[in-house]
Parts: C-alpha cells; structure tokens; sequence
C-alpha cells in the first residue's frame, strides 16, 4: 500500500510540475518520506552518525549491499541516486527509480561516461545531493568492493565534497548479523529481486546504522584513482562484515582507463 501511495502520488507530480529540475525535486523528497514509513514498516532501527547539516552539499559515496540500504540512506533526506540504464530497463523497479528521481548511467558503454559526469556536474551546481555507490553493484556483505573511479570527479567539477559514508547491519532479529541472515538482506549476483525481497520482509527486526565520515575535498586535477582508494579505505576500515564470512583476500588493483 505504501509503495503504490508514492507511485500514485509521483505521478500526480509528474504531470503536474513541467519543470524538469523541480519535478526531480519533489520526487526525491517524496522518495525520502515514502522510504522512512517503509523502513517503519519493516520494523528497521536506524542510526545515523555525524550527520551532515541539512543545507550542505555534496557527493556521497557509500558500499552497497541492496535496496535496504537504498532506502536506509534515502530516509535521511532528499537525494538524487545513481543507478543503470539496466535498472531502468527492468519492469516496476525502472518504475520505482524514475518515480524515485534517481539518474541513469549506462554501465554497458564506456564512451558515455563524459557526458554522464557532466550531469551529474550540473545537477550538483544545482544544489541536488547525489548518492554513488562506486562499487557499481552490490555486495554480499564480506568486503567492500573496489572503487570506480571517474564518476567520483563530478564532485571536483562542481565545487563540492565528497561525503564517504558507511552503511553497517548491527543486529537481525535481536541476534547479531550472522551469514544466516546474510540473503535477508543483501542483494547480490544472481539473486532475484521478489526472492530477496520476500526474506526481508520476513524479517522481525533490524538494527542498521549510516555513519557519514570526514568530507574529501579535490580538485579537477587530483590524481582520480587516489581519491577512490582514499574513499575506499575510509569506508573499509568502517565497515563491519557479515559475521562467519571467509577471510577475503587482498583485491587485485583496480584496472580502469576512463
């Protein structure tokens, strides 16, 4: 009921507010309340550490583990968030996302990656804050995975921080979170979404908790894949891993060319 109140309200907007910039707006604020009751709903505790005030912008980077995140991070406030023309693509969640604001990059293709950086540019000298989750896809809960790296420039083009932050499940039903919780709450590989979302709605209760961590301020001529890996680490050295995951090991380092 919930998720086809906000579609149903979106929408309204949508033909209502010509305004591109102002209707991705009111989108991402009706994004930000319909993802605090989900969260409610699912009966999610939420922390949230050094949080920015509200009037600052920027760009923030975060791991990634599924749409629990997604909507933990969307309740604190309004934000534009990247995501694939895959997902676009894809029935009811393409929905979601463009009733959600979100901004498309086309992963397949990296001959588009300029202009792809160059809207998020201008959407950030708008005053929008953007959520890019650098891994380019979510994780099972064991490590962070590498950063990529050209995206993240957009900050420098527009003037504005990059705001790391790291997204960590305390406890599952009142026990700690363990690889026996693991599927219930992350999406990953080749998992099917209504799968993934049915083992979280079973759930009883979760502890979750967003810590925003110090602000990384770059230049246009800043070394790209020094400030992923200063991200990275930042974020790493946060994250708690799902307990009882094999030890990982060292990743390869990162080969991009864009």
């Amino acid at each position: 009921m919930i998720i086809l109140t906000f579609l149903a309200w979106s929408f309204l907007c949508h033909l209502v507010i010509r305004d591109q910039d102002k209707r991705r707006a009111r989108f991402s604020k009706n994004a930000s309340l319909f993802c605090g009751f989900i969260i409610r709903s699912f009966n999610i505790r939420l922390t949230v550490k050094n949080k920015p005030k509200d009037g600052d912008k920027f760009l923030l980077v975060s791991n990634h583990m599924g749409f629990i995140d997604i909507l933990l991070m969307c309740s604190i406030f309004p934000m534009l968030f990247i995501t694939s023309n895959e997902m676009r693509e894809t029935p009811f969640l393409g929905l979601l996302t463009e009733m959600g604001g979100c901004m498309y990059v086309e992963r397949r293709s990296r001959t588009r990656i300029i202009e792809e950086m160059k809207s998020m540019t201008d959407a950030l000298q708008k005053g929008f804050r953007i959520v890019l989750y650098p891994e380019a896809t979510s994780h099972n809960g064991e490590c962070v995975l590498p950063f990529k790296r050209t995206l993240m420039m957009a900050a420098s083009h527009a003037g504005v921080p990059i705001q790391p932050a790291v997204v960590n499940f305390r406890k599952v039903n009142g026990e700690e979170w363990t690889m026996k919780y693991r599927d219930s709450l992350c999406w990953y590989g080749d998992i099917p979404f209504a799968t993934s979302l049915w083992k979280s709605l079973t759930l009883r209760s979760v502890d979750a908790e967003i810590e925003f961590l110090e602000q990384i301020h770059t230049s246009p001529e800043d070394d790209r894949g020094l400030v992923a890996d200063k991200a990275h680490k930042m974020i790493s050295e946060k994250f708690v891993p799902v307990k009882g995951a094999p030890v990982p090991e060292p990743a390869p380092a990162e080969m991009e060319t864009t």
